[in-house]
Order: structure tokens, then sequence, then C-alpha cells
């Protein structure tokens, strides 16, 4: 089930998105195909820490980051790929490396690589490894009002 946060939150803003429910896999890559989503239009989140703060790198699951491209966009001296263990109780309402790509429900900032904003539609994990949520990029921006930047390859 989608996590309670995330639903509250997209329901209180009044926001049309639709939920898709699949079978559990390993990637994203793996999860867009079985959910017929184009990876492209497929957010992949990725814990990082900023200057060691926690942050999260959003960008389509058929990219990778550019470390420093995003050490550029986040004008920090060091960027690194958070552990899990780091992270893993900041989402109590997620299953481990299921956390929607809203870092400010959570008290984090968010960068969203610029790719990802060239598709009118994006979808992510919504907490579980089982369900995704399918919505307006345009939604998303000005519910997360992330910081976007090139930093995908």
């Amino acid at each position: 089930m989608m996590a309670n946060r995330l639903k509250e939150y997209l329901d209180s803003q009044h926001v049309a998105y639709s939920s898709i429910r699949h079978a559990a896999a390993s990637t994203t890559q793996r999860i867009a195909a079985m959910s017929h989503t184009p990876g492209k239009q497929m957010a992949k989140t990725v814990m990082i820490k900023v200057d060691g703060k926690m942050a999260m790198a959003v960008l389509p699951a058929t990219r990778h980051i550019d470390f420093e491209k995003l050490r550029e966009v986040t004008h920090a001296q060091n960027i690194e790929l958070a552990n899990e263990m780091a992270f893993i109780n900041m989402f109590p309402d997620c299953e481990p490396g299921a956390m929607p790509p809203f870092g400010n429900l959570y008290g984090m900032d968010v960068y969203v690589a610029e790719s990802l904003t060239e598709d009118p539609e994006i979808a992510f994990n919504a907490g579980t490894h089982t369900e995704l949520i399918r919505l307006s990029y345009r939604d998303y921006a000005e519910l997360v009002r992330p910081k976007v930047g090139k930093f995908s390859c």
C-alpha cells in the first residue's frame, strides 16, 4: 500500500494521480517494463549526501548520476552516495529502498535531473516495491519544488 504520508499529501493537494500495482522487482528499469512505463519517465530516487547532509537525486531509470556535474549543480564541496543504513529510519512509512521522490515530506532537498522534466508525466515508487504513482511532472514540480540541473548521463 502507498506510503501514508505521500497519499495524504497528494490527496490534500487535490492532485490527479494514478496508482499502479505491479509485481515486486529489484530495479526501477524492471519496474518500468512491468508497468508499461517508458524508462525515461520512471523516476528513481537515489539517496546522496551533499556536504554531509542527506538529500535526494531524482533521475530517469535509464540514466546514471554524473557526480561531478551534480557537485556543480548543488554548489557542494562533497557529494557521495548515502549508505542505506544512514537513511533507512528516515522513511518509516516506506519499504527500504522504495521511498518516493518527495524529500519535502521528509525534510530534505531534492535535485531533479533536467532530463526527467522533458516528458509530461513521471512515475515513481509509492513507498512500496509493488506500487507506482503516475502524475504530471508539472504537479510534481509544484508540490516538491526541486532544484533542477544537468547531472545525469
